[in-house]
């Protein structure tokens, strides 16, 4: 015991041992390990319990760990001891792994961690890994999880390793909920930082006080010179530390106030006495204190804003003394003038009411010019008693080439309107008579009209002019024509169409809208859209708004909105700006459709999918061991026909393998359980073994591979590989006998193309745009007898995307295709 302690100061430099009563042993605890996890502490003790116990100890302490433990034998790698722990992060029963090699039991893992375990039973040295992300397949399913673990080396006295102990903690829910915890804290700073610079770059006095003690957070430099407290140090300090005669004056109970309550308070022109600048001042302050909240609405601070009104304040009291003294002055003024004004008053009074009556006449005259010149799309005539015209103005005589001076003072009869002014002289009358009309006309050229006539009567009521407005009403009828086709389009629609302000308010509520989500327009229109969308999507409405505020329209957005009974939709939004004349955006449009049947459509069609290619991999597992058993006995088999046949049976069964791990992986696909685990390779030598393997299958086709330099690329090697095998067994299986395919990669600056073309039959325009979408087949008489279901190429196109790379083809019906597919040099 003594020895162990010795060793663990020399590599730990301190070490702590315990008596462990129930085994009656002994056990070290490195203390510099205490700050690291508990996994660390239970494998070192478990580790010197090994040693100092006998294997029937060894036994009761491996079953009793509270972490998991595997034993296994090193020679062999077969697990002997297997606890609960072990088992309930394994996910697996207890019969998958007793007894079993180890990799058998955890062959997801194998190809990323043999080589360790190899390593330990070889070099004797333990491995750690802590909380790896990795892929299991625990109670039937593929499930991501974190863990910590090690392969321990147990050695015998001689030395060597004779066991090797596997010890494993899961910690899922610890990285997750730390990885939450680390984005929350992120979002804070962010947060506060972007309160920090809004305070600094405000155009008023402002700072941010944090806190029950009301710590100065930020405090622009207006804010410092209201304080008085230039180059005095303040960030970090309670704000009544260095204002304590603000605190004397009652303002500490006003923020406090605040803080706790979370009201608003405003004052204006309130009197405060600071200390400014070594000395005492008074001021006059409009103020406002504001609630600081953070994202669960907790009061976290107070916002101050405020403008020193002292000047303002002092000049207005200064002028309304000095108007009291020129009121006083006036007054002597006044008496002083009586006697002049008494002899004056008459011929002013006579003089004001001409300049007034000129001025009036003047400025109507004026002003009724101006409004018919600037009244749009209008005519505006005045005629007297006789129907001469007095005033003729508006922009439609411009538009029609008229001159008003060709007009003014004149008879309709003058300039030959003989025929127009017979036409309309009873219309005249009627007005002349007293009577106020209107009549709507439409031109021979398809403009509508609408002609107001109205009696202008003089200060006796007598009609003696008459008013006659012509308005060019044909874009209003053209509009009222529009919005009546639109409303009934949009009342008859079956999909849920609503209209919203920039800031998500929404406006208008269609009748589909209604049975959709449960509410009536009464009971919708002027809340928000934010009542629709789930609290975990709220993020998305600010997303679109700034997509749609730049002119985009957003289409076919598949997500979930919320009904009045508290339901999930699944629907898909098409959402348009409105724009008005100017083409300024003034509103937006909503378009939604319920996709939730469809979605669980397409739920039920994939688990069905996923279901039966799960069951078809066993039995055809057997069957490729049968036929391989079988193709070796037949190796030397005189009979030439049943080597063919097996090998043939071969090929067949690795196509349905294919077949059935393409329908695995869309399946895997969508649930989002296929993940790319990214390495860099030599693009070129993965080139040139698929070339090589599909030479040997098809050598009915000339295959090519042009070089062209090294390239390396950061990328899932097996599926980039399935992409390529997958382009050029279309290829074989597209193109006759003998032609030639030619495989190609070359750079283009930031990423890599990658082309295979072939001579086949080629694929129309229609079809190109639809290659690419699942299950989706070209249908033709050379293509007919040609199997597939459709999956190879989508499932191509998603593995792609997900390297965030591009996939495209390029051909003519008749004269073979180009596919390609770029990636990313450096991801």
């Amino acid at each position: 015991m003594r020895e162990i302690t010795r060793e663990a100061h020399s590599c730990w430099h301190q070490a702590v041992v315990l008596y462990t009563k129930p085994f009656n042993t002994f056990i070290v605890i490195y203390k510099s390990l205490l700050n690291s996890t508990h996994l660390y502490i239970h494998l070192l003790n478990y580790f010197i319990l090994m040693q100092l116990t006998n294997d029937g100890d060894l036994h009761n302490i491996v079953l009793n760990a509270p972490i998991g433990i595997c034993i296994l034998d090193a020679a062999t790698l077969v697990s002997e001891i297997v606890n609960d722990k072990f088992l309930e992060v394994a996910g697996k029963p207890y019969d998958a792994i007793a007894g079993k090699f180890y990799w058998d039991s955890f062959a997801e893992a194998r190809c990323y961690y043999e080589a360790a375990l190899n390593s330990v039973v070889e070099d004797g040295k333990p491995y750690y890994a802590n909380e790896v992300e990795l892929m299991l397949i625990r109670h039937g399913k593929e499930e991501m999880v974190f863990v910590t673990f090690v392969y321990s080396p147990i050695k015998n006295k001689k030395g060597k390793v004779t066991k090797v102990a596997v010890w494993v903690l899961e910690n899922t829910m610890q990285v997750v909920a730390r990885k939450k915890i680390e984005a929350a804290e992120q979002q804070a700073r962010e947060s506060l930082k972007t309160v920090r610079n809004m305070v600094l770059q405000a155009p008023v006095a402002m700072c941010l006080l944090i806190g029950p003690n009301h710590t100065v957070e930020v405090a622009n430099e207006l804010m410092i010179e209201i304080w008085g407290k230039k180059g005095v140090a303040i960030t970090g300090k309670p704000m009544f530390e260095f204002l304590p005669e603000a605190e004397e004056q009652g303002f500490y109970q006003l923020l406090g106030s605040v803080y706790k309550t979370g009201e608003t308070f405003h004052a204006n022109e309130l009197p405060i006495d600071l200390v400014r600048h070594d000395r005492v001042e008074s001021l006059y302050l409009d103020f406002v204190y504001e609630a600081y909240k953070g994202a669960d609405d907790t009061i976290l601070g107070v916002f101050v804003v405020a403008t020193n009104v002292t000047e303002q304040l002092l000049a207005r009291r200064k002028l309304e003394e000095n108007t009291i003294e020129l009121q006083a002055i006036n007054e002597e003024v006044v008496a002083t003038n009586e006697e002049l004004a008494a002899v004056n008053e008459e011929l002013a009074f006579a003089n004001v009411e001409l300049a007034e009556a000129q001025a009036r006449i003047t400025r109507n005259e004026r002003l009724f010019r101006s409004i018919a010149v600037n009244m749009p799309n209008s005519v505006v005539i005045v005629i007297d008693k006789n129907h001469r015209y007095v005033i003729v103005e508006g922009d439609l005589m411009d538009k029609l080439g008229y001159d008003r001076r060709d007009y003014e003072g004149k008879h309709p009869t003058e300039i030959g309107q003989t025929e127009r002014y017979e036409a309309s002289k009873h219309l005249y009358d009627r007005m002349m008579a007293g009577e106020k009309f209107s009549v709507e006309r439409k031109a021979a050229t398809g403009e509508n009209y609408i002609v107001h006539f109205v009696p202008l009567k003089n200060e006796h009521n007598e009609v003696d002019a008459g008013l006659v407005m012509v308005i060019d009403i044909t874009d209003i009828k053209q509009a009222e024509e529009k919005s009546a086709k639109l409303a009934a389009i949009v009342e008859s629609s079956d999909d849920a169409i609503v209209s919203k302000t920039l800031e998500s308010v929404i406006t208008s509520w269609n009748d589909a809208a209604e049975r959709m989500f449960g509410y009536t327009a009464g009971e919708i229109i002027g809340e928000t859209i934010y009542k629709l969308i789930p609290p975990e999507r709220q993020d998305e409405e600010p997303q679109i708004l700034a997509r749609l505020k730049t002119g985009e329209r957003v289409e076919h957005f598949e997500t979930q909105r919320l009904t009045k009974d508290g339901r999930l939709l699944d629907v898909s939004l098409t959402i348009s700006p409105i724009k008005d004349k100017q083409g300024n955006i003034i509103g937006l449009s909503k378009i939604a459709r319920d996709i939730t049947e469809k979605k669980l459509d397409e739920a039920r069609k994939n688990d069905f999918i996923g279901m039966v290619s799960h069951e078809l991999k066993t039995p055809l597992t057997s069957l490729n061991a049968i036929v391989q058993v079988v193709n070796a006995k037949l190796k030397n088999s005189e009979d030439a026909f049943l080597a063919v046949a097996m090998e043939r049976a071969n090929m067949q069964v690795k196509r349905m393998t294919a077949m059935i791990n393409g329908f695995l992986n869309i399946s895997r696909l969508e649930a989002g359980k296929i993940h790319v685990k990214k390495e860099p390779f030599n693009l070129g030598h993965l080139l040139h073994e698929i070339v090589d393997e599909t030479r040997l299958i098809a050598s009915s086709h000339a295959i090519s591979l042009v070089e062209n330099g090294t390239v390396e690329i950061n990328a899932d090697r097996d599926k980039i590989s399935s992409v390529i095998s997958n382009l050029i067994s279309n290829a074989v299986k597209y193109s006759p006998n003998g032609k030639r395919i030619e495989i190609k990669y070359h750079n283009r600056g930031d990423d890599v193309v990658v082309s295979v073309k072939d001579e086949g039959f080629g694929i129309t325009p229609s079809d190109v745009d639809k290659i690419f979408d699942r299950y989706y087949r070209v249908e033709t008489n050379d293509t007919m007898h040609i199997s597939g279901f459709g999956i190879g190429l989508y499932l191509s196109a998603e593995i792609i995307k997900r390297h965030d790379g591009e996939i495209w083809a390029e051909s003519e019906r008749g004269k073979g295709s180009i596919f390609y597919f770029s990636l990313p040099l450096s991801s």
